[in-house]
């Protein structure tokens, strides 16, 4: 393999030396030189030959040294190796080389055996530096692979759980107005067409970037009052911003302008950003379009309060495939394509796209575009302009913030119904949930997994169905938080998720979740499952609820009953030992404590309370010699005739006849 060797000397005849002392290497095709007389040469050549080898240079030349010449070389070409040819061959000259990263020196007059050992062994070096780096760059290449590959299937995960929502509907709502067609077919229509149209714009936005890359979309420009089109646009936004209580606010100082644009294009690029806006800002956020002009741009700016993110991701929000989901677990953060098509469409336009945000502290896109006059042109300006196309978003829908409560769940506390929570950001399958549940259950809805952590801690509901990917906390936090919070431990958790693999159950089954329920579920199999886990919960009460047992602390229910037991049994004596004072002892409210009781025992608090103290009222009866009044001070009723009712009401009996049997 030929040797490419920059030679760098401003004395002439060094070049006929060396063409006369390697001419059979010359000739064999082993060197190849090139010859610059100056430092300053040298360095262009080096810019623009990337296959040169190495450099042999003298120190003493015009117009740029050959020190500076090593200097200067460092951040051309860190890695190609310089021997220095000068007679200036003192100590001094050559520590300098040499810190300025030189790999040799020769001295002139030249010894060409030791000039043509020093090339040799320089020329080695070289090559194992290459080979070494080459195997860098196919490392680096192998892991950018391997990057990519991770990517594309976190994207295919993703875009099937994006598929699997709406299929949910779909499928769930064609049943229920098969079932019940009176009742359904309006409202389930509507919602099949909301979700068939949000997968045909799944579809259509990979279709389109597709055709980005390859340069088969054009510009379809027209020309029209823009303003006019982007208010329509954030107006279409205003009832998905209002159901997530954010305020939404179109700002500008332009009161008219008229431009070319692609209003289908430009309709992409704020459903993406508002979009975006939205589902990453909190309630009582807000989100922002501001619009301004120069003589030569439009700028569109987007900005929320939202939860902003991390600078290590905002360089590569706009690759394809990069979702923030694989980096952030908590959150549904989508397919991973929408930024990607935003920033494919804006450069389309030749326009400009910057990001900026911080973690915690929202987010802001700004989108640069030209205010483009080659578009059609039977434009008249006093005419009214309606929007250039007639297209809506087809925005996706989310839940209000607020607890959202059925017909079902508006029935009276002591309903025998039991109380289902149903955590679902996605509005149409929260309604799918109630349609097949409401007869069944008194239903409460909560929009996100923070809300669904503290609906449960305040309602206590008999049993929860939650989604996974969730906006706020998801539902793997929320599962584990409520397992892990002694007055919501013993609540029975469905992970209802489109996340169908079986890593993605694991991860809910360690969280403490009782089953795990893949979108599009089968109806039927919801059913079964949600009667199982009540039945298992019956099983637990019968074990709760036998007072000859104390159970061994293993699980926080045990630890919990335990605890409640002791409470009692500590103030048996004390009539004035009520719901109240065990409320206060427990760390629990009225209602929570009444819930988890009623839950492991089947007995309200009041009732618990009493058979605990009846259940050591017998024991006193059948190993003492109390009379039944003093029994009945004893385990804290201050009126024998009332414990005497109870006690046959819990027993089947008097106390006297028990004593007597």
């Amino acid at each position: 393999m030929r040797a490419r060797i920059l030679a760098v000397d401003d004395e002439p005849q060094f070049e006929a030396l060396l063409r006369q002392r390697f001419r059979r290497q010359i000739r064999e095709g082993r060197f190849e030189f090139i010859f610059a007389d100056n430092g300053y040469n040298a360095l262009q050549i080096v810019e623009k030959d990337r296959e040169i080898d190495m450099v042999l240079t003298d120190i003493n030349m015009p117009k740029m040294d050959g020190l500076s010449f090593i200097n200067e070389l460092k951040s051309v070409r860190p890695l190609l190796k310089t021997v220095i040819v000068s007679a200036y061959g003192d100590m001094n000259n050559i520590r300098k080389a040499m810190n300025l990263g030189a790999f040799d020196f020769v001295t002139k007059p030249i010894e060409f055996v030791d000039l043509e050992t020093t090339i040799d062994k320089t020329l080695q070096e070289m090559k194992m530096l290459k080979q070494a780096e080459k195997a860098r760059e196919l490392s680096e290449t192998n892991e950018k692979l391997k990057e990519l590959d991770a990517l594309k299937s976190n994207f295919f995960a993703n875009i099937s759980h994006e598929f699997r929502t709406p299929l949910t509907v779909i499928s769930g709502m064609t049943d229920q107005i098969e079932k019940a067609p009176d009742k359904w077919v309006d409202k389930g229509v509507k919602m099949i067409r909301r979700n068939t149209d949000s997968l045909l714009e799944m579809v259509n936005q990979i279709l389109e970037l597709r055709k980005l890359e390859s340069g088969k979309m054009s510009l379809k420009l027209e020309r029209g009052e823009v303003l006019h089109f982007i208010s329509y646009l954030v107006e279409s936004f205003q009832s998905l911003a209002e159901s997530r209580n954010i305020e939404l606010q179109l700002q500008t100082d332009i009161s008219r302008l008229i431009m070319d644009y692609d209003p289908e294009k430009l309709q992409r690029i704020l459903y993406n950003l508002l979009g975006n806006a939205i589902k990453f800002t909190p309630p009582g956020g807000q989100v922002f379009l501001i619009v301004n002009s120069d003589e030569e741009h439009l700028f569109l700016q987007v900005k929320d309060t939202g939860v902003g993110m991390k600078e290590e991701h905002m360089s590569r929000i706009f690759d394809r495939y990069f979702s923030l989901e694989a980096v952030d677990a908590r959150k549904d953060m989508g397919t991973g394509i929408g930024l990607s098509l935003v920033k494919e469409l804006v450069k389309l336009m030749a326009g400009e796209i910057q990001v900026d945000s911080r973690e915690g502290s929202g987010t802001t896109f700004l989108v640069k575009l030209p205010l483009r006059t080659d578009g059609v042109v039977d434009f008249d300006p006093e005419t009214p302009q309606q929007a250039a196309s007639p297209l809506r978003p087809a925005v996706k829908g989310l839940t209000p913030t607020a607890p959202m409560v059925s017909s079902a769940a508006g029935e009276e506390a002591d309903s025998d119904l039991p109380q289902l929570l149903i955590v679902e950001d996605n509005l149409d399958v929260a309604q799918y949930l109630v349609a097949c549940l409401e007869d069944r259950y008194q239903l409460f809805l909560a929009a996100d997994g923070r809300e669904g952590i503290n609906l449960a801690i305040e309602k206590v509901p008999d049993i929860i169905i939650s989604d996974v990917m969730m906006p706020e906390k998801n539902g793997y936090e929320l599962c584990d938080t409520l397992k892990k919070d002694e007055r919501t431990s013993h609540i029975p958790i469905i992970l209802l998720t489109a996340k169908a693999d079986i890593e993605s159950k694991i991860s809910g089954l360690e969280k403490g979740a009782d089953a795990y329920l893949a979108k599009p579920f089968n109806r039927d199999e919801l059913y079964v499952r949600l009667n199982k886990l009540l039945e298992l919960r019956r099983k637990l009460q019968e074990k709760y609820s036998n007072l000859e047992e104390q159970p061994t602390p293993v699980s926080l229910e045990d630890e919990f009953i335990t605890r409640v037991r002791s409470e009692i049994e500590q103030n048996l004596d004390d009539e004035f030992f009520g719901i109240p004072e065990l409320c206060q002892s427990i760390g629990m409210s009225r209602a929570q404590l009444h819930r988890k009781l009623k839950a492991l025992t089947g007995k309200s608090t009041s009732h618990y309370v009493r058979s605990i103290r009846l259940y050591h009222a017998r024991n006193i009866l059948l190993n003492s010699d109390l009379n039944i009044a003093q029994v009945a001070f004893e385990v804290g009723f201050s009126d024998p005739k009332y414990f005497s009712r109870v006690f046959n009401e819990e027993y089947g009996i008097t106390p006297k006849a028990f004593r007597e049997q």
